[in-house]
């Protein structure tokens, strides 16, 4: 709401006094009443009064406030001091920290909780190096028996604690954007949560179209609106029939089959804020009659910021109710297949504390809580905190840290239950504004997953360096490593990893492919999620030949090369169609391909040509669509020919061609 609203409400008071006195004890009513920015505007009336006397007006004042004659002594510094508290209290940060610096430089002695007061507006102004500065003149001029020096020993932690979170380095995968509205531009808009699709209720204020004397003339209200592109946009209030003007409406939540509203009604008596949660049910003209919920609304007791499961079985709530840690708890209470309650339960010492957590949001597709708090340690005011559903209990409570927090408030938590928690999120905070809640959507870009093993060997265990390992990824893409003198490879992923293919190689070893899944996971790190695959193991090529290979002349099949060349000829095409056939034939059935050269040029060479050959086999079939699990192959180089290539100290040509071959050996076993 814009201040100038205030203003006029100001003036018009001011108006009704009929002295500096009357006005304050008129401000100090507004004060008692927690009409904060009204007193503070009242106290500046005192403070600096209009050059143009200010008409009389027969406004009644209590009289107890003065002396016998009538009148009262102004201590203007005292006065000052009020309307810094006013302005804090109403969370205009940047008035307050200038009202209380105006006290401590008038009298340091008289004002030292100044100090504290103004490091914690400094705190929320986001300039922390000055928190910590007027936190320690605090000490160092206020008494040891003030009662303040326990609150500043927090604020000390919560800017230590600042500092922390500022320095975390996953806050680059952070976008904190203020979600906009077509609307207007003058009030609060907060509390969101969704009715279907781009479709949510929130809370705003409003003025009443008719002003009844005595009330205060704006009020909360529950609105609809749609999200669009990160604008708000086609409000309408929510109609409920038969309504008391004089309440406020809002944190609402509609129920999982959307025929039910549950919402907060509140009023403000001596200075506090009366809550009870409401139910509507939907009818042709908008909203029924509200009614309260008796189960969880006791009396002389608040309960407010109801949340209903996506699953329709839980309403979450805050309520101060009897049985909790301590001011407000979050609590839950089963609803009925007829839309009754029963008996509420309080969350327990796991997530209350004996200060306030309000807010509760359940997230059911990934079993989380998430609420609000001012007693566990955060950045300042109300943080988002997080806890898991463990089964019985709730989990270790984490703070969702900067820059889902802030140093100022930050209260309410919305996010799709189809996506990931933080992957498109809507939060409430006073972070950008000058005393309101507003609305923020936040995204968290994934952390970095990699994968990482270790190839041995499979007799000595022995890690292999410089084994080439294949990984093929879901979207079928390969990517490749090369193991270190540890043995070690890694692979950064595209997304969370499955059961992975791997396909090792390495010289004197048998080529293996196997499917394998991360055996753990190390989250620790802010941006990188490390998994550690199960060992992966590869054999060495025995030697001699014989003890390699186990040939049955009836299922064996030669192919033939051209001098120093790997390619397939023809014939060679058409023997390994047969063997793809076999293959198909007997889904069972293994096959081990061994490549050979003639007895020219190096071994080093012929090793490799052997190896190409048999390779060119191995990879006609697999493109064909035979599993590379079926198939191994081993090269020999020139070892083991079945022709002699020199005959009475001639070159034997043929036989060289005999040799130049591979053997592909068929088991059906």
């Amino acid at each position: 709401m814009q201040r100038s609203l205030f203003f006029i409400m100001i003036l018009f008071a001011a108006t009704q006094a009929n002295s500096q006195s009357d006005q304050v004890a008129l401000a100090d009513k507004y004060f008692d009443a927690g009409e904060y920015f009204t007193a503070a505007g009242l106290y500046e009336q005192v403070l600096n009064p209009p050059k143009k006397e200010i008409p009389k007006a027969g406004f009644p004042i209590n009289t107890r406030r003065y002396g016998q004659d009538g009148t009262r002594t102004i201590n203007k510094s005292d006065i000052l001091y009020k309307q810094a508290q006013s302005y804090r209290l109403a969370n205009y940060w940047t008035d307050a920290a200038t009202k209380y610096k105006a006290c401590f430089e008038k009298d340091v002695e008289k004002y030292d909780d100044a100090f504290y007061w103004y490091a914690v507006c400094q705190r929320n102004l986001g300039n922390y190096a000055e928190t910590e500065e007027y936190l320690n003149r605090f000490f160092q001029t206020s008494s040891t028996d003030n009662s303040l020096r326990q609150n500043a020993e927090k604020e000390l932690q919560t800017v230590q604690f600042i500092n922390k979170q500022l320095a975390r380095p996953d806050t680059i995968l952070f976008s904190v954007k203020k979600i906009q509205n077509n609307f207007s531009k003058e009030k609060g808009i907060f509390a969101l949560s969704n009715i279907k699709g781009n479709n949510f209720l929130f809370t705003s204020t409003t003025s009443d179209a008719a002003a009844i004397d005595g009330v205060n003339p704006h009020h909360s209200r529950l609105f609809t609106a749609t999200l669009t592109n990160g604008i708000l946009e086609s409000e309408q209030q929510v109609a409920i029939n038969g309504f008391d003007a004089k309440l406020n409406q809002g944190a609402a939540c509609i129920s999982a089959d959307r025929r039910t509203l549950y919402f907060t009604q509140w009023k403000k008596e001596n200075g506090k804020n009366i809550s009870s949660i409401y139910y509507s049910s939907r009818n042709e003209n908008g909203w029924s009659r509200p009614q309260l919920i008796s189960s969880i609304n006791k009396e002389g007791y608040s309960s407010k910021q109801p949340f209903c499961s996506a699953d329709g079985k839980t309403l979450y709530f805050a309520s101060d109710m009897p049985g909790g840690s301590g001011n407000f708890d979050i609590w839950s209470v089963s609803i009925n297949d007829d839309g009754t309650t029963g008996e509420p339960v309080n969350a327990g010492a796991a997530i209350n504390t004996a200060g306030e957590e309000q807010a509760p949001f359940y997230h059911t597709a990934s079993g989380n809580l998430v609420f609000a708090s001012d007693g566990w340690q955060g950045m300042g005011g109300f943080d988002l905190f997080i806890s898991k559903m463990n089964g019985s209990g709730w989990n270790k409570v984490e703070n969702m840290g900067h820059p889902v927090n802030s140093s100022r408030d930050d209260i309410y938590f919305f996010a799709p239950e189809e996506k990931e928690l933080l992957k498109n999120a809507i939060i409430g905070s006073d972070r950008g504004s000058a005393c309101c809640l507003e609305t923020y959507a936040i995204t968290k870009l994934p952390k970095k997953k990699t994968i990482i093993g270790i190839v041995r060997d499979c007799k000595t265990d022995e890690p292999l360096t410089n084994a080439i390992v294949t990984m093929k990824e879901e979207a079928g893409k390969n990517i490749q490593a090369t193991t270190g003198a540890d043995g070690k490879f890694s692979f950064e992923l595209s997304r969370e990893p499955g059961s992975q293919a791997f396909t090792i190689t390495k010289e004197e070893y048998t080529e293996k492919t196997t499917v394998s899944a991360a055996e753990k996971i190390n989250e620790s790190d802010l941006l990188i999620d490390v998994y550690t695959n199960v060992p992966l193991c590869i054999d060495k090529v025995e030697k001699p030949v014989e003890e390699v290979l186990v040939i049955k002349a009836e299922n064996v099949v030669t192919v033939f090369f051209d001098f120093d060349r790997s390619l397939l000829k023809d014939r060679s095409l058409e023997i390994l169609d047969s063997i793809y056939n076999e293959l198909v034939a007997y889904p069972t059935a293994t096959i081990q391909i061994s490549g050979y050269t003639d007895g020219l040029g190096k071994d080093a060479y012929n090793k490799k040509l052997s190896d190409r050959r048999a390779r060119a086999c191995a990879d006609y079939l697999t493109k064909k669509g035979i599993d590379p699990g079926r198939i191994s192959f081993v090269s020999f180089g020139s070892c083991c020919p079945v022709e002699m290539e020199i005959i009475s100290g001639r070159d034997n040509p043929d036989g060289r061609s005999k040799n130049r071959r591979a053997l592909i050996n068929i088991s059906k076993e």
